[in-house]
């Protein structure tokens, strides 16, 4: 059983470290966002402001891929292993509650890779500012329904106090 346990936690120490590569992506790209969020008036003949918006775009596009083709299939699997019905559950609703936030970056990419109009993007940028927040929220409670309870079981089970 021990064995096992160290096999297991292995495996979804695994997982935690594709996690906090993804999160470490999230935090660039909050940087990315404050940068873009301090500038009071776009230019579109500005080199600086389309590069920063365009490396934005990317780094948004890039994490949401990341995110749906990783590490929310990485947490669903860590469910079906531990047979947690119930975080399966509340999982499946996050990502209901995520859903809508990838078409509205993938909307706002679309917009602003097509466009070099950028009067709206001061009010985009605020819309899409909230969107990542309340999806930050909900990627976070899906970590710790479908990761972070589980590797407390097997530190527990184990015996031992890390990953």
């Amino acid at each position: 059983m021990l064995e096992n346990c160290q096999s297991l936690q292995q495996h979804w120490g695994g997982v935690s470290e594709v996690i906090d590569r993804w999160l470490e992506e999230r935090r660039e790209l909050l940087v990315l966002y404050c940068e873009l969020s301090e500038v009071k008036l776009f230019d579109g003949n500005n080199e600086s402001h389309g590069s920063k918006l365009q490396n934005f775009c990317e780094l948004m596009v890039d994490y949401v891929s990341v995110g749906h083709f990783e590490v929310f299939e990485q947490l669903a699997a860590e469910g079906k292993a531990f047979s947690d019905k119930d975080g399966l559950k509340q999982g499946a609703e996050l990502m209901e509650t995520i859903q809508p936030s990838t078409e509205a970056i993938l909307d706002f990419n679309d917009k602003y890779l097509a466009t070099d109009d950028l009067d709206c993007l001061a009010t985009d940028l605020s819309n899409i500012g909230e969107t990542l927040a309340q999806r930050f929220e909900s990627e976070d409670k899906m970590i710790e329904v479908l990761h972070n309870s589980h590797i407390r079981l097997l530190l527990e089970e184990s015996g031992s106090t890390e990953v």
